[in-house]
Formats: structure tokens, sequence, C-alpha cells
């Protein structure tokens, strides 16, 4: 396992609401508001977060690495200048492909199981 791997795998497991906004990252950067609005949409809004825990969870996620402020930003008519946006890391998307990993793992047990079919 090499030093990503390591650090990425002593992260796991990760919180469901961690584990959306690294999803909502994969496609590209995002706003806070607009990951709110990727994970609300990928849950058909099972999941909603309220500031509290959106921001709460972003600055947790800046702060182990596993995402970035970037300065890269749309085109200057579909910007606010007050919106920051994110991006994953290549940590964090290492700890998003773990965790994948990890949940895969769990769903194969519950269908050897007949807990879930699918």
């Amino acid at each position: 396992m090499g030093r990503l791997d390591d650090r990425a795998g002593k992260l796991l497991p990760l919180t469901p609401a961690v584990f959306h906004i690294l999803l909502a990252l994969a496609d590209g950067p995002r706003h806070g508001l607009g990951i709110a609005e990727e994970v609300e949409a990928a849950t058909s809004a099972r999941v909603r977060f309220g500031p509290g825990t959106l921001y709460g969870t972003i600055k947790r996620l800046v702060d182990s690495g596993l995402i970035v402020e970037t300065r890269e930003r749309p085109p200057a008519e579909e910007d606010d200048p007050r919106r920051r946006y994110y991006r994953l890391t290549p940590l964090g998307l290492r700890a998003a492909e773990l965790e994948s990993e990890r949940l895969a793992a769990i769903l194969a047990i519950a269908r050897r199981k007949s807990v879930h079919r699918a």
C-alpha cells in the first residue's frame, strides 16, 4: 500500500456527509451551494445539507487536505465573486475510491445474505 493509500485508509470509514461532498466534487470544482444542490439531486432529495453541516464539513475537509479551495472559476457572466470554489485533492479522490470499495464489499455481503436485491 502506498503512502497516499495509507493516509486515505486511515480516514475510513467516511461519514455520509463527507462521502457525499467528495462525490459531488468528483466531476469538478463546485461552490458550496453547488455541492449541496448536486448532493440533493444525486440522492433524489434523500440527503439535504443545512448550512452548518455543509460549511462545517467543507472546513474539516479543507483542514484535513481532502479538498482545497481553487482559483478555477466559471466565466464572469456565470460567476458570483462571493463564492468559494472547491476541488478534490489526490488524497480526497483516493479516500472516496477506498470508501466506495469498502461500501461495495459490504453490499456484496448483503446480496449474498439476500438482504439486498438489485
